[in-house]
This record gives structure tokens, C-alpha cells and sequence, in this order.
């Protein structure tokens, strides 16, 4: 039985050597630690940030930076980003599914319309390199939404109604549709939270927040709501607004395309070292390590010792310290450990959310686990489709806008971790688990008695604050 585990690239997977997109992409991949005849390229280039790089039009050469602003300038550059320039989600009619067979002729229908989406995108625009993925907001509306809606609104009359307004934020909102379904299912069900019901989009991408404008006004019904909703262009990291009334925020598979820093540790002294990227003039990339760690990554080490100290976690330095010593005294053994990535940027989330949202309450949903990932640990797929086929590669130092670069968030460790930050409670339940609560099943169970929205997104988790 065939499942789309990542939520994106709906095609056959296959191995393609000499991917090129445009005639700038001949780069090549460098995954080699500590090239020497780079060594006096990287003490001399300048260090730049993804922040810095925003206003830029061309992919910098002769510079370095950090791993988790390599990455988050190949996904969210306004120039040349991924979801910025080369991504389109998919979305089409909702499904019948009380009338489809079983799971294979799902996976059959939906492979269907996504050639058919796909040709019409092509009827106005030719793109062998388009980037095509999908949501589950997208594969089972209206109701998804509908179930998260239902268990905000629930928690919203147990604790906070008639105090105050449901106040709602949204974190990439993609086409918008998830908050057109929420929104539709409150006016349906319940005029007076539909009353004091507000919705907000935080989106960093300006494409994508034309997209929902547009979606807002597509229809007389999605209309009707344009009075309760404002889509905010910027990135939620630039958020300076205090909010002190209570809101709900939505991150739906947000967690995995925010960067991360990488580390690999010393075997002999457990000494962690960050990584970084260089891009020489050519345009190629090289991974430099130092010893010295920048204060984001140096926190979150800290607090994941503290928030952490309880908990068993996929490490490099599981394994004895002699062990590690006599494994890497091996001929031709690297002299470092795997690598290790380290989500910063969803710690730096979480104090946004503790400082600038001190009442808020967090849904969020995400991969626990991904297939085919990169080698190390809490590693990254990384992915492209070129001529509608899935390319994966083995490495993040890839050509920055043409690949998503999409991580597993360990949910045990990001609960501690936003505990420590927040002070919030949570509780973690698995993808199934919340929607057999909060969804109507019968809505989206098939003639077979298979249920697509529960049996689908298995390696995906729900987190929520309590």
C-alpha cells in the first residue's frame, strides 16, 4: 500500500544525475569536512545572514554563513527562495470519499488530478522544474479544518468565552484554505463565537500572501469574512507586537522547513563544533567546522541539557566515550561524529511565542520522522522534482531555491523544550489520535472502511498547549 508520507511531491521517486533546472544551476555539491584549499577562503570571506541576504537578487558567492541561514536563504529568499519564487501547492475540488472504493483508488484519483493540475499550470507556463506539493489541508478539506476548528472552539467556550474574542493566528497559511474551512465552519455552526471570531495570517512569503488575498475574495461566501481577517507579509521572526489576550496559533507544518544549525562533536573530547557553508566564486559549497558556537546554538544546547536531562534522545554521543575513541582511531575513520541538527530557529520560535504571545495557545502539527533522510542525526530530506519526478539528494548544500530542505521534529524533546521557554503545559498525541476525536470520520471513511485522513501522515504528531 503506497502513502505519501512527505506532504509534498506527489510523483515516482528516481535517481536523476546532472539536475539542471536553468542554465545557472551547473553547481556542484562539496559535503567534504575541513577542504584545505579552501581554509584561506573561509578566514577570509565576510559572514552574511539570511537576514542580510533578503534584498538581494543573486545567489551570493565569496561569502559564509551559518548552516541554519544557508538553509533558510534557500527556502524564504524573496528573490530566488523556494517558497518564495518556485512552489505551487496543490488543491483542486474536495474529495467524495464516502463515494471512492479504497485507498488505491484514492491514490489513483489523486494521481489523476494532479496531472490534470499540472497541465493546466503548463497551458500557461511550461515548468520542468515546477516545485508541486500537497497539504492535507488540501487532500481532506473542508474537513480537517473543520476538526481543528471544532477543537478551538470547544476549548475557546470551556476557559475563555464570553471574556474575550477567539482570537486566531496562523503561521503559512499556503493557499489560505485552512482558514477559509475554519472560518466557514464557525459561521455554520455557531453565530455567536463567528461573531467574535478574528483571523490572522503571519506569512513570509509575499507570493503566497497575495495567493490568500486573492482566496479571500475569490467567492460571495469567502467574501463574507473579509472583515475578520488580516494577512500579515512578514516573517514571524521580525515580530516586535506584544499580545497579552489570549489566541490560539496554528503552526501546520511550519516546524520542519525552519532552519537548523548542524553539529558534529570531537570523539575524544565530546567537544561540539558548528557548522557552517562556504560559497566560493564559483558558486560551490563547502562545510567548514569551528569550535567556537554562535549564542543561538550555544541556548539551545544549554536548555536541551536542562529541559532535557530526563529524557533518552537519538544523539551522536550515545555511545561510550571508549567506544567512540577506539571507532574513530580506525584507519581512514572521520575525525568527527556524525552530524547533528539542532532546530535553533523553532527554539527562537518558542521565545517569541513566550514573550510576544504570553497567553497563547499552540496547535501544531508536524513529521516525527521522515524516510530517506540525509545521514546524521535529526536529519533533513532533501528533495526536488524535475519533469514531474521526485529527486532526493544527500546532502543540504544544494542550489538555493530548487530543493525543499524539510526536517523530523522530535516531539518529546521540542515539548520539553517549550515548557522550559514558555511555561506553558502541552500534550503530544499522534496525527490519527486528534482527528479520530476532533474530526467527523465518517466524512472522509471509504466504501472499504479505510479512512484516509487517519490512515494517512502515520510518521506525523500533534502538539497542543493545555
Amino acid at each position: 500500500m503506497v502513502r505519501l508520507y512527505l506532504r509534498r511531491q506527489f510523483g515516482s521517486s528516481g535517481a536523476c544525475r546532472n539536475v539542471k533546472t536553468t542554465v545557472e544551476s551547473s553547481w556542484q555539491q562539496r559535503t567534504d569536512s575541513f577542504p584545505q584549499d579552501k581554509a584561506e577562503e573561509f578566514k577570509k570571506y565576510p559572514n552574511v545572514t539570511a537576514d542580510g541576504l533578503r534584498g538581494r537578487r543573486e545567489r551570493p558567492r565569496r561569502v559564509k554563513m551559518l548552516m541554519r541561514d544557508f538553509i533558510e536563504d534557500s527556502l524564504y529568499n524573496p528573490q530566488y527562495g523556494y517558497f518564495s519564487k518556485h512552489a505551487t501547492i496543490f488543491t483542486g475540488a474536495p474529495f467524495d470519499f464516502n463515494s471512492i472504493k479504497d485507498e488505491p483508488e484514492f491514490n489513483r484519483l489523486l494521481g489523476q488530478r494532479y496531472v490534470e493540475f499540472e497541465d493546466k499550470l503548463d497551458e500557461k507556463e511550461f515548468d520542468d522544474a515546477r516545485q508541486l506539493w500537497h497539504t492535507p489541508t488540501e487532500l481532506f478539506r473542508p474537513y480537517y479544518g473543520e476538526a481543528i476548528a471544532r477543537y478551538m472552539v470547544a476549548n475557546y467556550k470551556l476557559s475563555l468565552y464570553p471574556y474575550h474574542d477567539l482570537v486566531i493566528y496562523e503561521l503559512g497559511a499556503g493557499n489560505g484554505t485552512l482558514m477559509l474551512n475554519i472560518l466557514d465552519y464557525i459561521r455554520q455552526t455557531d453565530a455567536e463565537v463567528y461573531a467574535r471570531t478574528k483571523f490572522r495570517i503571519i506569512e513570509v512569503s509575499s507570493s503566497l500572501a497575495k495567493l490568500q488575498t486573492q482566496n479571500l475574495y475569490s467567492s460571495a461566501a469567502s467574501r463574507g469574512h473579509a472583515d475578520k481577517v488580516e494577512i500579515i507579509n512578514k516573517s514571524i521572526f521580525d515580530w516586535d507586537l506584544y499580545v497579552p489576550t489570549p489566541c490560539f496559533f496554528l503552526a501546520m507544518e511550519v516546524f520542519d522547513n525552519f532552519g537548523h544549525d548542524v553539529i558534529r562533536y570531537d570523539p575524544q573530547t565530546d567537544a561540539p563544533m558548528q557548522g557552517s557553508v562556504l560559497i566560493d566564486a564559483e558558486g560551490d559549497f563547502f562545510e567548514f567546522y569551528t569550535r567556537t558556537l554562535d549564542p543561538v546554538a550555544s541556548r539551545f544546547l544549554r536548555v536541551r541539557d536542562a529541559a532535557c536531562e530526563d529524557r533518552h534522545y537519538s544523539h551522536p554521543l550515545r555511545n561510550s566515550r571508549l567506544w567512540r575513541s577506539i571507532r574513530h582511531n580506525l584507519p581512514f575513520a572521520p575525525n568527527l561524529t556524525l552530524p547533528e541538527y539542532i532546530p535553533t530557529r523553532l527554539m527562537q520560535f518558542f521565545s517569541i511565542l513566550g514573550s510576544k504571545f504570553p497567553a497563547h495557545r499552540l496547535v501544531t502539527s508536524d513529521f516525527h520522522t521522515l524516510p530517506q533522510a540525509t545521514a546524521g542525526y535529526n536529519a533533513p530530506v532533501v528533495q526536488t522534482r524535475y519533469q514531474r519526478r521526485t529527486v532526493l539528494v544527500r546532502t543540504p548544500l544544494v542550489f538555493q531555491g530548487y530543493f525543499d530542505i524539510l526536517f523530523p521534529t522530535d516531539f518529546g524533546v521540542m515539548e520539553d523544550i517549550y515548557r522550559a521557554i514558555t511555561g506553558r503545559l502541552t500534550r503530544v498525541m499522534t496525527h490519527e489520535d486528534f482527528f479520530r476525536r476532533w474530526a467527523y470520520v465518517e466524512d472522509t471513511q471509504m466504501r472499504s472502511g479505510e479512512n484516509a485522513m487517519l490512515g494517512w501522515y502515520k510518521n506525523a504528531s500533534v502538539m497542543v498547549t493545555v
